[in-house]
């Protein structure tokens, strides 16, 4: 199964809303295999945005993403990267499709509740930045066998 990132930014910390996004998580049948709060700062996110660190925006997403503890986690599913990034929605939370997490909870393309690992290889790289190995737990829930057909888990 794949492995995919997610953080729950300070804007989702902040409007409470982690129990509603983790519920949803649940509820759709993903698998959280590692999940802690952590107080991000300027040295990791230039790191995990170091494809923005040179616009003009960069420091307004330090800001905003410095402003609280952010909630990072692990899920794990067949297809989980798709998956998860369509139950997301766009970026910009006034374009995002009622029913996604963005469109349901944010106005915003920056206060935009969540990020979303977008490929199974940055994944991989995402994941251990957040990471140790022993904080990501490989088990497979008892109702596995309700989650997906028998033929979906080779």
């Amino acid at each position: 199964m794949e492995q995919t990132l997610v953080i729950l930014k300070p804007s989702a910390v902040e409007r409470c809303l982690i129990g509603e996004v983790i519920s949803r998580i649940e509820k759709r049948g993903l698998i959280i295999c590692g999940m802690k709060m952590m107080q991000l700062d300027e040295s990791i996110l230039r790191e995990h945005y170091a494809h923005l660190v040179d616009k003009p925006f960069f420091p307004s997403i330090v800001e905003s993403m410095t402003a609280s503890p952010v909630v990072v986690m692990c899920l794990k599913g067949v297809d989980v990267v798709n998956v998860f990034r369509t139950m997301t929605g766009v970026t910009n939370g006034r374009n995002a499709t009622p029913g996604t997490l963005r469109g349901d909870f944010c106005m915003s393309g920056q206060a935009n509740i969540v990020h979303a690992s977008d490929s199974v290889e940055n994944a991989k790289i995402e994941i251990n930045r957040f990471f140790k190995p022993e904080e990501i737990f490989d088990y497979t829930p008892a109702l596995i066998g309700y989650l997906y057909g028998t033929d979906e888990l080779k």
